[in-house]
């Protein structure tokens, strides 16, 4: 029996050689400009063209600022990173490159799949470790790093070793409360941050395919927080009704005849995985980060956990550590906990179901005194949309910043800084130590709860808000 891993894999091998790692075929190359200029620096060094300009997609969105743009940048380093991104991109020819000024520009694991560049069956690379976030589209994607990003292009190939299986299959209702950042996040709970470790995730089952695609590149987003190397979804009819009239998608009988063989791309009903996890979650709640890895979470109206009610040694050493961190002790409601930053935006949830969501909890309210909140949607698209049906306008009127699209407050990469010591609800995907600035400390939740935290100035679910105002 053969499982959508299996298909991806064996549609993409060049060569095969025991105790080797294969050589895979790539589809799509995603470069930004941080983690890409070093490769064409390579590229250029070895007198090497650059092998496929036309499955090479870029854009600029990891240090660019979500509110002042002028050129040149006020960050001597972010203005250089652009001003080589560009350089590159015209010596080197790329034909789908969404600069400063391109209004596609945003993240680019929400810019990309936007456009129909990602599409079911393909190959997707990135120097980029979300980049798993493309296999909500039945792909194979993967994040790499700067040697392998200077292999692809020089190559379009790149070697790698087959992961190992691992399904999670997921049954019932996901409940109006909840949303797909609580369900990864307590999967990335159950397995532990190195669970998954080596592995494609499939995520399978009714609740998936209830899903939309925005919800399932949540999903996916977030599957290496668990260790795993790519999380997948198989493509149905949710998948081809979202990439259907996209700009780089096929078009008129192009498109028909690609969707009778993307629906090829699934797992035999009989396949044995390596690893499988099972969930109901039609009991799901809204969940929030209290530590300092995404494993560390606990329902949003709940507290803080003891040591002793933690699985291992090494868990409670962790905790531990974490917690003076974060400046928490054990048995401390959430709810209780002072909010100076609330950040809604990033490749996991800065998509325009995730402001909508947020709009919705403060529509007609005003974010609490001394809590500074950006919203930062995913895209220009995502931006102008939200535009045209006035969710800005509930933003600045609860008192949010609404700002350019970029990564933003996500990572300390860009002015969207936490200052030291200051306390964030991010709806990004890592709450490590120093990854919204030095010395901050981030709380991973959903939109939902990120907006009811920032009207109340404290850790709260949206489904508790009446009880604080």
């Amino acid at each position: 029996m053969t499982s959508l891993l299996d298909r991806l894999w064996d549609a993409h091998l060049v060569h095969s050689e025991e105790g080797r790692p294969d050589l895979l075929y790539i589809d799509r190359h995603l470069v930004h400009e941080v983690t890409s200029n070093q490769a064409f620096d390579g590229l250029r060094a070895a007198n090497r063209r650059l092998r496929r300009p036309d499955l090479t997609c870029g854009v600029i969105d990891h240090s660019i600022p979500t509110d002042d743009r002028t050129r040149p940048l006020k960050d001597r380093t972010a203005e250089a990173q652009l001003e080589a991104l560009e350089r590159n991109r015209e010596e080197f020819g790329l034909t789908a490159f969404f600069g400063d000024t391109d209004p596609r520009q945003g993240v680019i694991h929400v810019c990309m799949p936007e456009q129909g560049l990602i599409l079911p069956g393909h190959s997707v690379v990135c120097g980029d470790s979300h980049t798993a976030t493309h296999g909500a589209f039945g792909a194979l994607a993967f994040g790499i790093g700067t040697s392998e990003v200077e292999h692809v292009m020089a190559t379009q190939t790149l070697p790698q070793r087959k992961p190992r299986s691992m399904a999670v299959n997921v049954s019932g209702k996901l409940p109006s409360t909840a949303s797909a950042k609580d369900l990864i996040l307590n999967v990335i709970r159950k397995v532990g941050v190195g669970g998954g470790a080596g592995c494609a995730i499939e995520y399978r089952g009714e609740a998936i395919r209830a899903m939309s695609m925005e919800a399932r590149m949540t999903l996916c987003n977030m599957s290496i927080e668990c260790g795993a190397r790519l999380g997948m979804v198989a493509p149905d009819e949710v998948t081809f009704g979202y990439l259907r009239g996209r700009p780089y998608a096929p078009h008129g009988d192009d498109f028909e005849r690609a969707v009778e063989r993307w629906r090829e791309l699934r797992s035999d009903d009989c396949h044995r995985f390596d690893s499988e996890l099972n969930l109901d979650i039609s009991r799901l709640s809204p969940r929030v980060t209290w530590g300092t890895n995404p494993a560390q979470n606990v329902p949003a109206s709940g507290r803080v956990p003891s040591l002793e009610s933690l699985r291992t040694a090494g868990e409670r050493a962790a905790a531990g550590r974490a917690l003076d961190y974060m400046k928490l002790r054990p048995g401390m409601k959430l709810e209780d906990v002072v909010v100076d930053y609330v950040f809604i935006g990033s490749c996991t949830n800065g998509r325009y179901e995730d402001l909508k969501d947020a709009a919705a909890v403060l529509k007609g309210r005003k974010i609490a005194k001394g809590v500074t909140a950006l919203v930062v949607p995913g895209s220009g698209p995502v931006k102008r949309r939200c535009e045209r049906e006035g969710l800005d306008r509930v933003f600045k009127s609860a008192g949010c910043e609404w700002r350019h699209p970029g990564c933003s407050m996500c990572l300390a990469m860009n002015p969207d800084i936490v200052p030291p010591g200051n306390r964030c609800v991010s709806t990004s995907n890592r709450n490590f130590e120093g990854r919204q600035g030095r010395l901050a400390m981030t709380h991973l939740a959903s939109p939902t709860t990120a907006a009811a935290s920032a009207v109340t100035g404290r850790i709260v679910p949206a489904k508790n808000l009446r009880r604080f105002l």
